[in-house]
This record gives C-alpha cells, sequence and structure tokens, in this order.
C-alpha cells in the first residue's frame, strides 16, 4: 500500500514526479478541460484529449506546476460534480495503477461532495498495487513495484476534515491489498495450514483471538465436509476460527469464507484450461479476514466472529469418490456425487458454527460457482439468503460501489437436493446452479439472517478495469465491511 499523506498547498506548488488532475468532457463544441486550471485547461486543448472514463494523458508539465509531469485522467462527464463516486474510484484507480515504478505523485481531489473526496482517496489507494514477490531482477531489469507515496491535495475541504476518510481509505486498501496478495500467492506456497498460520500472525497486534482446529479436532468434531474435501491432499485441512469482541457491543455478525486453496475438482476433475486460475478458490476466506481485520482496526462496535474453512481439493489416493456418503458438523448426510462441488461442503460444516453463536447475521462469501459468472458475468456478484440479509448487503454494496446483484431462492429447485441415500446430495440439475447451491446451503442456517455472497466472476480479473488490474481484485470486501459498519451504527443508534 502507498504512503498517503494530505497537504493544503496549491497542486502547481507541490513537487511531485507526477501530478494527476481530472479531465471533464467539454459541453458542444468545448474541449475537454481541467476544473479550476485555466492554464492548463488551454495548454492541453490543441491535444483534445479524451475525456471518457479512465482514459490517460501524460504530458510534461512544462512549467505549468511544479510536478515534472502531469497525467490528466478522464471522468466521462461535463461537470466533476455529476460524478459518480465508483466512477471516481475507477478514474483515479487507473491514474495510480498506471503509475508503476513511480515514487510520488499528487493528487487533486474533487470539491464537490464528501463522497466524492471519500471515493477519489479510496480509487487513489486501490489502484496503487502491484504484486511482484516471486518477480526477480537487479537494475533496469528489477520489478517495478506500484506507486509508492500519494500527496492528496486537500483543496477547499481542509485536511482536518479529510482525516477520518483518509484512516478509513487507509485501512480499506490496506486489507483488499491483504487479500489481493493471499489470492495472488501461487497455491503450493499457500496449502491450508499455511493460510491459517499466516491468519494467526495477521491478528497479533490486534484485538481479536483465533483458534484452529486440524485435521484431527476436524475429524473428532464432525466436519465431515471439511475432512472430506481436503482427504485427497497430503496437505490436510484446517477451520479457522477469529472473534472481534469489543466491549459493549449489541450487535454481532458471523462471517464464513470459502478458503479451498486450490481446486482440481477432486476426482471430478476440472478441464486443464484454466485451472491455474483455480489459486483463487480461496478468496472468499481472504475476504472475510480482511474485512474482520478492517473492523478490529476501525474500532467499529460490533461482535464479528469469522469461520475461514480451508482444504486443498485434489484427486489423490485417499480421495472422496462421487457416490460416497459423509456427515456434516449438525449430523445432517449427504451424497457427494460430484467432488467438484466441494465449496458448499466446507461451507456448511462452518455455517453450522456460526450460527450456534447466534448472531444477528451471517454472511458467506465463496466463489462458489461458475452459474454465477454464466449468469452475471466476470465483474458481478451475486447474493442470496432471507430478505433482510439479502437486502443488507444489496445496500451496502450500492454505498461501496460494488456490483452485486439479489438472486432468488425458487422452491422447486429445493427437490433436486433430496439424496438417493442420504439426507441430501451435493449438486442440483445443472440450470440454475448456483441457485441450487445457495439453497443447499440454507439447509445449514435454520431461522438465522443470512446472506451468501458468490464471487466466482468478481474475484479474479482476466482484464484490467479501474483501480483493478489482472489477477485478483479484492472485489466484495468493501461490501462486506460496510454491512459490518452499518450494524455496529445501527447498535449506536
Amino acid at each position: 500500500m502507498p504512503i498517503l499523506e494530505l497537504t493544503a498547498e496549491p497542486f502547481v506548488d507541490v513537487a511531485a514526479d507526477v501530478l494527476v488532475l481530472p479531465l471533464v468532457a467539454g459541453a458542444g463544441d468545448a474541449p475537454a478541460s481541467v476544473p479550476g486550471s485555466p492554464e492548463i485547461s488551454e495548454a492541453v486543448a490543441g491535444l483534445a484529449p479524451s475525456a471518457a472514463r479512465g482514459d490517460l494523458h501524460r504530458l510534461p508539465s512544462t512549467g505549468l506546476a511544479a510536478a515534472t509531469t502531469l497525467l490528466l485522467v478522464g471522468v466521462g462527464e461535463e461537470d466533476l460534480s455529476a460524478v459518480s463516486a465508483e466512477d471516481l474510484r475507477l478514474a483515479v484507480g487507473a491514474a495510480t495503477r498506471s503509475l508503476t515504478g513511480v515514487g510520488r505523485a499528487a493528487l487533486a481531489l474533487p470539491t464537490a461532495s464528501d463522497a466524492q473526496r471519500a471515493a477519489a482517496l479510496e480509487g487513489a489507494a486501490l489502484g496503487a498495487y502491484a504484486f511482484t514477490a516471486h518477480k526477480t531482477g537487479t537494475g533496469e531489469k528489477a520489478p517495478k513495484g506500484a506507486l509508492a507515496e500519494i500527496v492528496l491535495l486537500a483543496g477547499e475541504a481542509g485536511t482536518d476534515a479529510l482525516e477520518p476518510a483518509l484512516e478509513r481509505a487507509r485501512v480499506l486498501s490496506g486489507s483488499v491489498d491483504l487479500v489481493r496478495d493471499l489470492v495472488n500467492t501461487p497455491p503450493n506456497l499457500l496449502p491450508p495450514a499455511e493460510f491459517a498460520r499466516r491468519a494467526e500472525e495477521l491478528v497479533a497486534d490486534l484485538p481479536i483471538t483465533v483458534t484452529v482446529l486440524d485435521e484431527a479436532a476436524l475429524a473428532e468434531g464432525g466436519y465431515g465436509g471439511i475432512v472430506g474435501v481436503g482427504q485427497g491432499s497430503t496437505r490436510p485441512p484446517r477451520l479457522v476460527r477469529l472473534e472481534y469482541a469489543p466491549a459493549g457491543a449489541s450487535r454481532s455478525v458471523s462471517l464464513v469464507g470459502k478458503g479451498i486453496t486450490f481446486d482440481t475438482g477432486g476426482i471430478s476433475l476440472k478441464p486443464a484450461p484454466g485451472m491455474d486460475d483455480m489459486t483463487s478458490d480461496m478468496a472468499g476466506a481472504a475476504t472475510v479476514l480482511g474485512a474482520t481485520l478492517a473492523a478490529a482496526r476501525l474500532g467499529l462496535g460490533v461482535k464479528v466472529t469469522t469461520f475461514l474453512a480451508l482444504a486443498e481439493n485434489m484427486p489423490g489416493g485417499g480421495a472422496q469418490r462421487p457416490g460416497d456418503v459423509v456427515t456434516m458438523r449438525d449430523g445432517t448426510t449427504v451424497e457427494v456425487l460430484n467432488t467438484d462441488a466441494e465449496g458448499r461442503m466446507v461451507m456448511a460444516d462452518a455455517l453450522v458454527d456460526a450460527v450456534a453463536g447466534e448472531p444477528d447475521l451471517v454472511m458467506d462469501v465463496a466463489t462458489l460457482t461458475g452459474a454465477a459468472v454464466v449468469a452475471l458475468g466476470k465483474r458481478t456478484g451475486g447474493v442470496m439468503g432471507t430478505e433482510t440479509g439479502r437486502s443488507a448487503v444489496v445496500a451496502a454494496a450500492e454505498r461501496s460501489g460494488e456490483p452485486f446483484w439479489p438472486l432468488p431462492f425458487p422452491q422447486e429447485l429445493r427437490a433436486d437436493l433430496t439424496g438417493r441415500v442420504a439426507d441430501l446430495r451435493n449438486i442440483g440439475e445443472r440450470p440454475g446452479g448456483a441457485l441450487s447451491a445457495g439453497i443447499f446451503l440454507k439447509e445449514f442456517v435454520g431461522s438465522t439472517e443470512w446472506a451468501h455472497l458468490d464471487i466466482a466472476g468478481p474475484a479474479f480479473a482476466s482484464a484490467p478495469l479501474g483501480y483493478m488490474g489482472k489477477g485478483a481484485t479484492g472485489m466484495s470486501v468493501r461490501t462486506v465491511l460496510q454491512v459490518l459498519e452499518d450494524h455496529a451504527g445501527a447498535a449506536g443508534a
């Protein structure tokens, strides 16, 4: 994460390698321009730069500012005040993401609204990310890291007024970057035990308690879903429980994350093309871990109990077979008809523990189904659950700027999950696969308010967009954190 600092200096006076400025579209025949700087607008008018959202134009400052170069970023509107918060995040993030290898950049913040300024802060921090842990080279061949330092120009708002938004942007982007780092880590370096160890390390200086169940404890505790998925791997499963319980918290939320550290599909082997993307199948566990850390760092007044269901789904000699029957944490028996429907198995065990604490809301996050990608594409997540739980997530997603779409629970799909020799089967019919996966999970939450977030598409990107590069995106951290903030706010109301 870059160093973020605020300054009240005029943008033309700030020393930096690059000065990032918004570029708004011209009305009628008027050229695109930079708000608040007629000198720069006049200088670039002859270039006829495009002001489409995220379009970038880098040019020498030629004495127009103290910075060495200017980076103009299109915001897609004729008036800066009309730009949505998420469009600002995307545009500003595209600018900072482009500045790999740059030491110091200055960014002029919009002055139209608090929401716009906060979004620009977040976009700037989120865009300045690069994963270079496994690249080598020295000198000119050294890998270029992300933009190192961002000076944020407060303008009329003043630095004091922006400090709370800046601190939240630091915490939020730090959590998103953690998720990106975990998801981008090669799967040979992040088996379940190592993931659990990192979680323990990350919470060491925070008011969070952690418990880790190894394979022996999981077998003894009756976690048949987690044990079954993990038994084909030489690297055994784990269940990590985190608890953040601030004094006086009257509301509680439980989080569950799917943590398949690599997914071959097991005996129901996946096709080889694209299997390397299954390094991202633990994005749900990484997300709820990141959101829990953010809640503690922000001191939110809500109790958060988090479960990371960690396993590696491999086709080893001990792997479960299609047709096996396993007994879940709550005693439910399940026919495993497809070992590639493993996420719901580990999640179901963890959900049983999550609802046992009687929280006000349970949220689970998972790269659960390819069917969700078919239905919603690669950028939009699906959300299912009880009416209250689903609505809470949709509202939080709208405020945070992340695209989620509510999906139904058609009752007729439940019949497809009735087992032939056991209580349930772990797959339904192919049509509505994302929905039947959610309906399967619903069997393990009882009457608890609950939301299921399927991020199979947006968790891992094949093409960059705004503040998101290729690979891990950290998508859904902002939404989950917003739900936690909403519950903390409700408790204090």
